[in-house]
């Protein structure tokens, strides 16, 4: 994989989507936390330091060790980093008087300045700081400042190193990934050569030369990340991969039988392993979501293992990680918190004498897709929403019955093929039905009921990291709730969710 952009992770939301941002421009990135990053830098041509929660004032305040990079490498400090640089090497940063965060504009820029090549005075940024810097560092050079910010963005002399006191990578920041694009293209010199043809044919090429004449086994969900792997494994291995498609009784209605069907004519030899009694009878009178997961990963291992016995030697795991999944699962101090735990992330028990190879572990959910484009796989089925692994688990709170499977299956068949049948299917990047674990009082002719409550949930969204309630139709909810109530026996009232990613997660589990 080519490694020519390091971001340094300090605990920001925002971090990811500098991520975003950078792979936007066809160069690809990685993110790493502030204190355990690669030792061999050789590879890299730029770096980006990203925000923190946390002031350079504060006693926890992230230290990284830059001795490898400042003055070696082309270096690009945002917020955070860009007081950091300051506050440490002869500047001074001190608490504002006010909380500078929102929008803001350019009120002046140096002229001749590749940073703000195509940007125009007035361009608007995005501020989120409590403090601010009030002497730049040794060598500094003021290049922009807003109305409120004197020293907005400054560079170093004798070094190639840029630093912004807002976040380029976010929306609001009008010109922002203009500025990323100018620091990363004209001033780093950066490869714009990460595109899905191009990581193909070196992921193809890595594959092969790991994995040899050695078998793979791969668990194939139907969705999108284990169908692109599956296909890359294909390319790479061929008759060596042996797909496994596991039914944990928690899937969606008739989704097992349909999976099947999916993959023939693909050419990937697929084994349908129903398992579903083994995961519920687990699951039996568990309520802790964390827990319920665990179990899930765990039997899921267990039914590979026995699966794997009866193959032949064979050597590897194949997962469909993601890179939203590794980042949301790495928690160390500082960087990014962990937020819950993914059942594809992470090590095998030691009796699995299996190694684990991950083909997609470093794009995210829109990049897997237009890979999965350029290997001409059939567009349904890269535009299915994402599905959680743990299934429809996560989506009952509290513990797990067959009887509450069946009702969330049901409502979620109604939800899902309304949604296609009135066009908005394609609109939406996720959607799915919430099984509450409370009754209401209800009417239905004349009779009182007390049934179950059902959460609709719909986001659009990019990636996962971050996610926006969808602004369904009135009247499509209304047909939907009353479908639902009509054709699904056990539920008398249906809500909306119109929470948003952050604060909320997509999944209420």
């Amino acid at each position: 994989m080519q490694h020519n952009v390091l971001i340094l992770d300090f605990g920001s939301q925002y971090t990811q989507l500098i991520a975003r941002r950078v792979r936007e421009l066809n160069i690809f990135c990685e993110i790493f936390p502030y204190n355990h990053f690669p030792s061999d830098l050789s590879s890299y041509k730029a770096v980006i330091l990203g925000g923190s929660p946390f002031s350079v004032r504060g006693e926890d305040a992230p230290h990284p060790d830059l001795s490898q990079i400042r003055g070696k490498l082309p270096l690009l400090a945002v917020c955070y980093g860009a007081q950091y640089l300051s506050h440490f090497s002869g500047g001074e940063v001190a608490a504002s008087n006010t909380r500078e965060y929102g929008r803001a504009n350019l009120s002046f820029i140096k002229e001749n300045e590749v940073f703000f090549e195509g940007v125009s005075e007035n361009s608007q940024v995005w501020m989120s700081h409590s403090d601010s810097i009030k002497a730049l560092p040794t060598d500094g050079v003021k290049i922009a400042s807003t109305h409120d910010v004197e020293f907005a963005a400054y560079r170093i002399e004798g070094e190639t190193t840029y630093a912004i006191q807002y976040h380029p990578e976010v929306f609001h920041s009008t010109d922002g990934s203009k500025m990323l694009e100018n620091f990363l293209v004209k001033i780093a010199e950066v490869p714009q050569n990460f595109t899905p043809n191009a990581f193909v044919e070196e992921m193809v090429a890595e594959l092969k030369e790991k994995l040899q004449d050695d078998k793979v086994v791969l668990g194939l969900s139907g969705g999108v990340d284990s169908t692109v792997a599956a296909v890359l494994l294909h390319q790479a291995i061929g008759k060596n991969l042996y797909c496994i498609f596991v039914n944990n009784g928690l899937l969606r209605k008739n989704e097992f039988q349909n999976v099947l069907d999916q993959y023939k004519g693909m050419g990937l030899n697929v084994k349908g392993v129903d398992a579903g009694d083994r995961f519920l009878s687990e699951l039996a009178g568990v309520s802790d979501p964390e827990t319920k997961r665990k179990i899930i990963g765990r039997v899921f291992i267990e039914v590979f293992d026995d699966e794997s016995h009866l193959i032949e030697d064979v050597k590897w795991l194949a997962q469909g990680t993601i890179y939203p999944d590794v980042i949301e699962s790495v928690s160390v101090k500082g960087p990014s918190a962990t937020i819950k735990s993914h059942h594809n992330v992470g090590g095998l028990p030691d009796y699995m004498k299996l190694k684990i190879v991950e083909p997609l572990r470093m794009l995210f959910k829109d990049e897997v897709r237009r890979v999965g484009a350029s290997l001409g796989i059939d567009p349904e089925l890269l535009g299915r929403h994402p599905f959680p692994g743990p299934g429809l688990s996560i989506r009952i709170l509290g513990d797990i019955t067959p009887e509450k499977v069946r009702i969330l299956q049901e409502v979620d068949s109604v939800f899902i093929e309304g949604l296609k049948s009135w066009g908005l299917y394609d609109k939406v990047w996720q959607a799915g039905a919430i099984l509450l674990p409370v009754n209401s009082v209800g009417v239905m002719g004349d009779e009182r009921t007390y049934e179950k409550v059902i959460a609709l949930r719909a986001v659009e969204s990019t990636d996962g990291m971050t996610a926006d309630w969808v602004h369904l139709p009135y009247d499509f909810l209304m047909k939907v709730s009353n479908d639902i109530i009509n054709k699904v026996k056990g539920v008398n009232r249906v809500v909306y969710d119109i929470s948003s990613k952050p604060p909320a997660t997509i999944e209420w589990e």
